[in-house]
């Protein structure tokens, strides 16, 4: 099963995002108050597809939305090679 959970400014994602999960993630994230200054961790995230990278880009759409600083941590190599291939590592390395 796969979580995000807030303590303090960070959200922790555990479990896997794959595509199977991703909405489900989404919706728990739209739950959660993004601070102004925010820290995603992945570093509990044990398995990722290309659904990963949308959820990622979604929650930047709202970060900017709602005026806030996002900060990614412990991508997963995986995570950042889907970037790669996909043409957007520039645009999320911008927040990590």
């Amino acid at each position: 099963m796969s979580t995000i959970t807030l303590q303090d400014n960070r959200w922790t994602v555990t479990g896997e995002i794959l595509m199977d999960s991703a909405s489900a993630l989404l919706a728990q994230s739209q739950q959660l108050t993004m601070p102004a200054v925010l820290s995603v961790d992945f570093s509990g995230v044990d398995n990722l597809d290309t659904s990963a990278l949308s959820l990622v880009i979604e929650w930047l759409r709202r970060a900017e939305d709602e005026n806030v600083q996002l900060k990614f941590t412990h991508f997963p190599a995986s995570l950042i090679s889907l970037a790669s291939l996909y043409g957007v590592t520039d645009f999320i390395s911008e927040s990590a």
